[in-house]
């Protein structure tokens, strides 16, 4: 890891520009699609840009919370049984790369099952969302089995991360939709994102982290007052 660097002075996106990149990314959906729904602002506002469409899509939901918006929207929902047309999902961090840290929210492991089940993952992003290099707000987060969370607090602290658990509102600890425990890692920059992501998977009791490493295909980007721009990785598979 390397010394953190300051933040940049990005304006975090407006409702209104949520809104408008929610609607934009529409043009990636078709009717007839089976599409990963995401969790957390960007992808509320694309969920209710989805429901107001009138396209005759099938869901899977990230989250509880994703499942309940949706039904609201009239969207059907289905459980995940085999590969998506599309995901769509927001991101904490997008670096240069197209490499996330995903999870502020606390859905990140159904998330990345979702990404993994995607044939096309997109990623809807304000500009305060792009770093220069993963680290940049000093958090990630890695779910982890009530079970283990002592020996995977042990064991990523040995990595050079110092592990908290993460609180609820009512000061008890804050459990995922599938009934685990957030470890949030203090971080500086991540010089090495990949290989991050291998040591915190390998060890037992964590169940996903936030690294989201070669996954997101392409990033739409908002700017101040609706503009949209797509960043793509270079080696990123077309849609079908």
């Amino acid at each position: 890891m390397t010394k953190a660097r300051s933040l940049s002075v990005s304006v975090k996106a407006s409702d209104e520009d949520l809104a408008a990149l929610g609607e934009y990314a529409l043009r990636y959906v078709e009717s007839g699609f089976t599409v990963g729904i995401g969790t957390g602002k960007a992808a509320s506002a694309f969920i209710r840009a989805l429901g107001r469409s009138g396209l005759k899509i099938r869901a899977v939901p990230t989250s509880e919370g994703s499942a309940e918006l949706a039904r609201q929207y009239g969207i059907e929902l289905v459980p995940l049984k085999g590969a998506l047309d599309i995901a769509l999902d927001g991101a904490d961090e997008v670096d240069p790369n197209l490499d996330l840290i995903k999870g502020f929210g606390g859905a990140l492991l159904r998330e990345k099952i979702v990404a993994a089940a995607a044939q096309y993952y997109v990623i809807l992003v304000g500009e305060e969302k792009l770093v220069p290099r993963l680290g940049q707000r000093g958090r990630l987060p890695v779910e982890v089995l009530p079970f283990g969370v002592e020996l995977c607090a042990r064991r990523i602290e040995a990595l050079g991360l110092r592990a908290q658990v993460r609180l609820a509102e009512n000061g008890n600890a804050f459990r995922t939709d599938n009934g685990n425990v957030i470890l949030d890692c203090v971080i500086d920059e991540i010089a090495e994102p990949a290989r991050l992501e291998r040591e915190l998977a390998a060890i037992p009791g964590v169940l996903g982290n936030g690294l989201f490493v070669g996954t997101a295909n392409e990033v739409l980007v908002c700017a101040p007052g609706g503009g949209v721009r797509s960043l793509k990785r270079r080696d990123a598979r077309k849609m079908h």
